[in-house]
């Protein structure tokens, strides 16, 4: 997995920077634009420049290559799964509770007309 998903010299230090504080931060982006009432063109914009501020924290604390599109992408495409649910976990719980005469939760990410 070394080289194709991570560049780092192990998986824990992937694993914090992408999944730990990037996952955190791309969850709460998911958040905020669902709680601004936000669009996904919105998130996937925001969670693009998430990817290009974890490849900066890769290379500024373990010499990782900043400019890399492979470990980019698998960066940002770690960020959008994050910020995906957390954009769904929020809209679903707007929907439910601004809504509650017409939408029922059916399941932490999804819901429907009563």
């Amino acid at each position: 997995m070394q080289g194709i998903l991570y560049e780092e010299a192990s998986i824990g230090q992937f694993l914090f920077i992408t999944c730990v504080l990037g996952g955190w931060t791309a969850w709460r982006t998911g958040k905020s634009v669902a709680e601004s009432w936000g669009e996904l063109p919105r998130l996937l914009l925001y969670v693009a420049l998430l990817g290009l501020g974890i490849r900066f924290v890769h290379h500024a604390l373990f010499g990782g290559t900043m400019l890399s599109l492979q470990y980019y992408i698998v960066d940002t495409i770690v960020l959008l799964l994050f910020a995906t649910l957390g954009y769904r976990y929020y809209r679903t719980r707007q929907m439910a509770n601004n809504y509650y005469w017409l939408y029922e939760k059916t399941s932490p990410f999804s819901w429907k007309a009563k």
